[in-house]
This record gives structure tokens, sequence and C-alpha cells, in this order.
């Protein structure tokens, strides 16, 4: 039996550095890149499991902006690559940053060998154990679920709940941003459950359902008598997720004057409730959430910038429906079979025009709107099976049979890739080959294959 070592590419431009983390990783096959060009160009080839990157690569190597692009790029070209970032003493922000990117880890400069070797050894292990799940559930024909529920199979989505997953045992708060229906307070719970607080209680408020009069009283509580009304002392929802995580939802909805008492109680982790007094000690992780242009507001002088830092020291941007490849279709199914369980048992399943309805729709009320258009469709459905009709969807088109055909599909793909690859190298053979990953031979053969031309 062969043993096949796992890939690990080094982004480094200091040579002696090159050289000495190579001769640490013998049980790797190592790869080494000084620069952004290499870098991208090895990890196409190679599609290495594991990614140490400095941060300071040439011709920034003061700053972190090409390193920041190389890691940038890698996640959207191998999401599922562990990328394990360096970082000078101290620059806690920039590590953050690099994770709220997608990055796995960081390590502190100068170099620990023994520590970054286990940092990278770990990281490889996660990335088997992820690849074997992604086998499972391809197997399985199901079970796309990742944060402990959410639904997916796009890289988009994976790569939100691996950040989430990653600041989620952080003491940070976290902001998510995304439209309506994009399943923000999913990503919360998600959140409080991956940290140490899922022993602690989720509360969650929409800051929007309820009249400005009333918020101040919801969030802090009041002791009795302090206002009509108020015939008992009630404890508010900060102090209610005393030791767990407070889900602020449309927090942009916060009035000017209640933002300055939210924020007094993040910088001193202390509240008093309305009408009282004493001030209570309470430790409670806020994870907000909007759809808002914050900053917009900010400029207009309707949200405090203090408190936008305070609350947004890790933001994670959530993409709409319609961004997620092959989520809403995955999503239909689940909808389908939890409401025909619920409601219409004889339901098996969707119809081959509802599929192509639901792939072309562009799905601008999200998830929301998904469910609820599901949830309708079960009950109004007259057959076993749920129509474009039934979902009240234009028709996405004619099925065509190649849509469904593997190899017609693989065809396209290739086509559409290596005609990007051509249009960004402005025709260039050699470029375009590295661009793709593969040889110039190959290539040629691609293109007289699919009769394209450079």
């Amino acid at each position: 039996m062969t043993f096949t070592k796992p890939k690990l590419l080094i982004v480094e431009d200091d040579q002696g550095l090159q050289a000495q983390l190579k001769w640490a990783y013998e049980d790797f096959e190592v790869v080494i890149a000084g620069d952004r060009a290499s870098a991208i160009a090895a990890l196409r080839a190679e599609e290495p499991a594991v990614v140490t990157l400095d941060l300071g690569l040439p011709p920034d190597p003061d700053g972190t902006t090409e390193g920041f692009a190389v890691l940038n790029e890698i996640m959207a070209l191998k999401p599922d690559t562990k990328v394990i970032v360096a970082t000078g003493h101290g620059a806690r922000e920039s590590a953050l940053n690099a994770i709220e990117c997608g990055a796995y880890d960081f390590y502190q400069k100068p170099v620990d060998i023994e520590q970054l070797g286990l940092i990278v050894r770990r990281a490889l292990n996660l990335h088997r154990i992820e690849a074997e799940n992604r086998a499972l559930a391809d197997r399985a024909g199901e079970g796309n679920t990742v944060l402990g529920g959410l639904i997916t199979a796009a890289p988009e989505m994976v790569r939100v709940a691996r950040t989430i997953e990653r600041v989620a045992s952080a003491n940070v708060s976290v902001m998510l941003l995304g439209a309506s229906g994009t399943g923000k307070e999913l990503l919360a719970k998600g959140l409080h459950q991956a940290g140490g607080r899922k022993a602690g209680a989720f509360v969650a408020i929409n800051c929007a359902a309820i009249p400005e009069n009333l918020l101040e009283s919801e969030l802090f509580g009041h002791e009795k008598g302090a206002f009509t009304g108020a015939v008992k002392t009630t404890e508010g929802k900060i102090e209610l997720a005393n030791g767990g995580t407070l889900f602020l939802d449309e927090v942009g909805d916060i009035p000017l004057p209640l933002q300055v008492k939210l924020l007094r109680f993040l910088q001193e982790r202390q509240i008093e409730r309305v009408g009282g007094r004493k001030a209570i000690d309470v430790d409670t992780r806020i994870v907000c959430a909007t759809h808002q242009d914050l900053e917009a507001m900010i400029a207009e002088g309707r949200f405090r910038e203090d408190l936008f830092y305070r609350l947004a020291e890790v933001v994670v941007k959530i993409p709409p429906l319609a961004e997620r490849p092959g989520d809403a279709a995955l999503l239909a199914k689940a909808f389908l079979k939890r409401f025909a369980r619920e409601m219409n048992p004889q339901i098996s399943g969707f119809s081959p025009d509802a599929l192509a309805a639901i792939d072309a729709w562009n799905w601008p009320g999200n998830v929301r709107e998904l469910e609820n258009r599901v949830k309708r469709a079960v009950i109004m459905a007259d057959g076993k099976l749920v129509t474009a009709g039934d979902l009240d969807l234009q028709q996405g088109g004619e099925d065509d049979p190649d849509v469904l055909n593997l190899k017609s599909a693989r065809e396209r793909a290739d086509r559409k890739v290596i005609r990007h690859a051509l249009a960004r190298s402005e025709g260039n053979i050699s470029n375009t080959a590295r661009l793709l990953g593969i040889s110039r031979p190959t290539l040629y053969d691609l293109l007289k294959q699919y009769g394209l031309q450079a």
C-alpha cells in the first residue's frame, strides 16, 4: 500500500523562513510560494488541504493588503481549504478580520514551529473529517446541514457557517448582515449552540416589532411602580440572557436615546432597570442583525458610530438565497417533507416543472418566501406531487433533458470556465493554462474538443 503525503502550501516571502518551515514538515508534501500569483497558481495546481499564509507579502510586505487578497482568492476558489494566517504581536484586529474572511486559525510571529505544527495537524484532521462527512452526505442523498441545523450545499453559506463556528467561543460581539428572510436568527442560534454559552439561555427580540416607548422596558426590565401598569418587578431581555446570548434583530430600529443606554451596558456590563437605582452585573453576549445600511445611518446621524463598533467586532455577511446555488431546491425538499408530515401526508415530492421553477425563481423574499410558498402548495395541492402552479411560480422553461445529463453539464461547465480564463488572459495560452491549473497540451486538446479559439 502506498502512502500519499497530504499537501501543505506555505505562502511566505522570507527565504530563510521558507527553508525552516519546509524542513519542519517532513510528513507533508510541501509547496512553497513567495507571492500572490505563485500562491494562487499553486492552489489551482496542487489543491492543498492546508495553507499557511503570511499576510505581509510583496509588493506590500509591511502591510496586509496582498495577504488578504490571497486569502479572499483562496476562499473563493477552494472554500474547504484550511488557511492559517501569520500575524505580528498585538495584531488582534488583523487576526479577527482574517477569521471573518474565512481563515481557519492564526499564529504569531516570530514562529514557534512546534505550536504551528499542532495548528497545521489539527487543521488537516478537520479537513479530512469534513471531506468524509461530505462524502457520506453525498452517498446518503441528504443531510446537507452545518452549524447544527442550517441546510445548505452552497460554498458561500458553508463559509458563513465556518466563520460563525470560529468566533463562537471568542468573547466578541457579532453582527449578522443580510436581507430579510436569509436565516439570521437561525445562524444566531447556531452561534449560541457552538460556543461556551450554550448552557445559558438564548433570548431573541425584534427591535422593530416593539413600540419605542416599551422597548427600553423590554430590554432592561423595570421595577414595580416605575410606570402605570408596572405592578411587579420584571427582568428585561438582557437580564434573562445572563450567562447566555441575546439576539437583537433589526438593531437599526433602536432609537437614539436607547442606543446610549445599550452602549453603556456594552462598556460596563451593568444595567439599571427602568425606575431602578441599583446597578446589576450582567454577563450577556450580544449578537445582532439588520438588513439596513448602518454606515449610511451613521452618516445621517440616526445610529451611533461608537455603538456600531461595539456591536460589530465581527461582521458576517449572509448571501441572499439567489446567490446560493442549489440551496433553493435543497431547502424546498426539506420544507415539503416537514409540512407534508404535518398537514398533507399524501404529498410525496415535487414535479419536474416545480423543481425547474424553483431553480429559475430569483427568490426576492429569500428562505422565508420559499418556506411560505412550499407550505401553501402542500395545503393546496390536489395530487401527490407539488407542481409549479401549486407554488404559484412561473415555469422555469421547458425541461431540457440535457440539463440533468452529467456529460452535457460537464461540457457546458468546461466551456464556461475556459472562456472566462481565455478572457482574463487575453487569449494567452500559457497564462490560460496556468489559471486553469492544466498543461498547455491539455488546454489545446480541450480547445479542439469544444471548438473554441484563443
